[in-house]
């Protein structure tokens, strides 16, 4: 089921599979992407007994285009989302800037997420060396949203960076390997009592290697709380 929801001032859409008394899953893509990267794997989740939400983030797909795109802003649209629904605490996966934006959900609103699952997140110090962004044409997301974000992965904020030492929520991070461009052992390192699994499978780790990022999150999420 496809819907809308106005929140945050903005209008997001927002994919829904599974019944709503299920325990609640939320899935964030990565950059440029959409709902539909997460394909197949909504429909796992749901038959695994979640109530899965799948939003288009702000510049992406359907969701508005409203030329702001602060990292933080991206995770309040997420944040208001959840409270419109409520939901009460949802697993939460990213994936890379998905990723981002859940951590800084996770920072803020710590009462709305049960546990965290980043799947390869880019690092949290300051880069160099990245090739400028070409605009090619046409697309489905917002290429304003592509140089803002780029700014902010380049040179992160000294406070999200200090935020993640703060996150208590279970958490697990997903790295690609030595075939990705990220290195998202770092954030594992960041997060008090992060697990860190390497998948040799690429950025595109729920793609690439889906079996895998299957097995490994669905044994994270099932494990007893306690």
């Amino acid at each position: 089921m496809i819907r809308d929801a106005h929140v945050n001032g903005i209008r997001l859409r927002y994919r829904e599979e599974g019944g709503p008394d299920d325990r609640p899953l939320v899935l964030l893509h990565g950059r440029t992407a959409d709902h539909n990267d997460w394909n197949g794997i909504t429909q796992h989740f749901a038959r695994r007994g979640r109530h899965v939400l799948v939003p288009d983030l702000r510049g992406h797909g359907e969701s508005a285009h409203p030329g702001a795109y602060a990292l933080h802003e991206m995770a309040d649209d997420v944040a208001a989302l959840l409270d419109h629904l409520r939901t009460g605490p949802v697993e939460l996966v990213g994936h890379s800037l998905g990723a981002l934006v859940a951590t800084r959900v996770t920072i803020a609103r710590p009462d709305l997420v049960s546990r965290l699952v980043l799947e390869d997140p880019p690092q949290a110090y300051a880069i160099t060396g990245r090739p400028p962004i070409v605009e090619d044409g046409p697309a489905s997301f917002d290429w304003r949203m592509m140089h803002q974000t780029e700014a902010q992965l380049i040179d992160p904020d000294p406070a999200w960076v200090a935020g993640l030492a703060a996150i208590v929520r279970p958490s697990l991070v997903l790295s690609g390997g030595t075939a990705s461009p990220l290195d998202a052992a770092d954030i594992a390192r960041r997060i008090p009592g992060a697990r860190l699994v390497t998948v040799e499978a690429g950025h595109l780790i729920h793609v690439t290697a889906r079996q895998e990022f299957l097995r490994v999150v669905d044994a994270f999420l099932d494990e007893d709380p306690r």
